[in-house]
């Protein structure tokens, strides 16, 4: 590593990574920590803390770090290698130095020489297939790197951009058919800001498995063709990968105030994923109504997933969207994890039913003008294109508001509160209500949308825009 202008140094890793809300530790697997000088000779370091480790005396002097890093679990959060691949997660990798990380850092990878091929968002040096440059730490963070004899499916190009799928282990299936569905699920997503904010985007198969891991402009996914057998299948996977696409609109460009800096001791923890996580879930449903790959009563069989899932949950009784946000570090990505999952809810149920009501209150507000459709460009185009900023809660709500014209106090009380979802109102603008199969009580409650009888002109006019037919 280059000079620096300091006596005394921390060398650290991070310790959980963006777009994945648990702290991980990363550090547990660093080894043989060594640091020499220019001529070779050890410099004792001092570990201060897990992941922190200081080093005095070396103002202005050149350094050269090594340590091995030790894998042992397949998982799309953290890296792993074996003898015919390697995934490696940068904030599980690469050690950072404290207050440099603003630095721009080049990479250079030595691979097995029967590994013919490297996946990576990272921008490629002068054409070089092997090295790789990045503005700053949190850009290398952000770039997963995935080594080995990788397949890569034919490219396809929305608004002059080119989006890649390359991946390892991917099996047999109908690829030229899939990377179709796929451009139209894509397409779908990019029709809802009207802009493309890379030169390149790349989705990375890191193999079988399960877990998505959104980036600026890629995304590391677990993935099989295997899994491609059924049409059910086929569709779960389109909502997969609809999900991870648009976070790269919604959670890494629309984002949270606390979404960036990140803290990568901490965590960087908000009262927003509700709206990063639950509305991407939103959205990742009509993404593939809209890019015409499922039928209405799919779409709406999606939702009613949620449904069940919020109101047969007793958690919903104890914990606000917006505390589940919070305290997801603890109580894991689905609030399944705390000291009583009956009184934690999920963000990825809930939050998406909040983003259903919420679009039909402003589809009524407005007389079918507005939709939320214009919330998150509203947001996309305000505070990441001409503000490079993150927003604030308020902010979020007013943006909201000001879309609608009008005061949605109501709706966000089913955000601060745990106050009942008033679905009949809600999704009465679009002409639907809800149907309960009654229970023995010993059995979760059944619920389901359907479609009024007999609509008005202007429910018919609010489902029609939001079908997108």
């Amino acid at each position: 590593m280059g000079k620096l202008p300091q006596d005394t140094i921390l060398f650290k890793m991070p310790n959980w990574m963006p777009g994945y809300y648990q702290l991980m530790d990363y550090a547990k697997a660093v080894e043989n920590l060594v640091i020499k000088d220019e001529k070779g000779r050890n410099i004792s370091l001092i570990k201060v803390r897990n992941n922190a480790w200081r080093l005095t005396g070396v103002k202005n002097k050149p350094l050269l770090l090594s340590y091995d890093i030790k894998t042992a679990k397949q998982f799309v959060a953290n890296s792993y290698v074996d003898s015919a691949h390697a995934y490696l997660i940068p904030g599980n990798s690469f050690l950072y130095v404290d207050g440099f990380l603003n630095t721009p850092i080049s990479v250079s990878i030595q691979k097995p020489v029967n590994w013919k091929d490297i996946a990576t968002g990272l921008e490629p040096v002068n054409g070089k297939t092997t090295e790789f440059t990045a503005s700053n730490f949190d850009i290398l963070y952000d770039c997963p790197v995935l080594l080995g004899n990788l397949e890569e499916l034919p490219s396809f190009n929305v608004g002059e951009v080119e989006h890649r799928f390359i991946g390892y282990q991917m099996g047999e299936f109908d690829k030229v058919a899939f990377m179709g569905k796929l451009k139209k699920v894509v397409e779908a997503a990019v029709s809802v800001m009207g802009d493309i904010p890379f030169k390149q985007y790349t989705f990375i198969g890191i193999g079988p498995g399960q877990g998505g891991i959104e980036h600026l402009n890629n995304t590391t996914v677990s993935f099989s063709g295997k899994s491609l057998n059924t049409a059910t299948s086929t569709n779960r996977m389109m909502n997969f990968l609809a999900h991870e696409y648009f976070h790269h609109y919604n959670a890494k460009r629309i984002r949270p105030l606390e979404l960036g800096p990140f803290d990568y001791d901490q965590g960087s923890k908000t009262n927003l994923l509700w709206v990063s996580e639950g509305f991407t879930v939103y959205y990742d449903h009509l993404i593939v109504k809209r890019a015409g790959l499922i039928d209405a009563e799919t779409l709406l069989s999606n939702f009613n997933d949620k449904l069940n899932a919020v109101e047969n949950n007793p958690g919903k009784r104890h914990q606000s969207l917006i505390q589940a946000s919070y305290n997801t570090w603890k109580d894991g990505p689905f609030g399944t994890q705390g000291e009583d999952p009956n009184k934690t809810i999920s963000y990825y149920d809930k939050g998406p039913l909040v983003g259903l009501l919420l679009d039909f209150e402003i589809r009524q507000a407005t007389q079918n003008k507005k939709s939320l459709d214009d919330v998150m460009r509203t947001l996309y185009w305000q505070y990441y294109k001409k503000e490079s900023r993150g927003f604030t809660d308020a902010e979020f709500q007013q943006t909201c508001e000001t879309i609608a014209g009008k005061s949605l106090a109501t709706i966000f009380e089913y955000v601060y509160t745990t106050k009942e979802l008033d679905y009949a109102t809600y999704l009465g603008y679009a002409g639907f209500k809800l149907e309960s199969k009654p229970t023995d009580g010993k059995q979760a409650q059944k619920i389901k949308i359907t479609r009024e009888a007999n609509p008005t002109a202007q429910q018919k006019a609010i489902l029609q825009s939001w079908l997108g037919e």
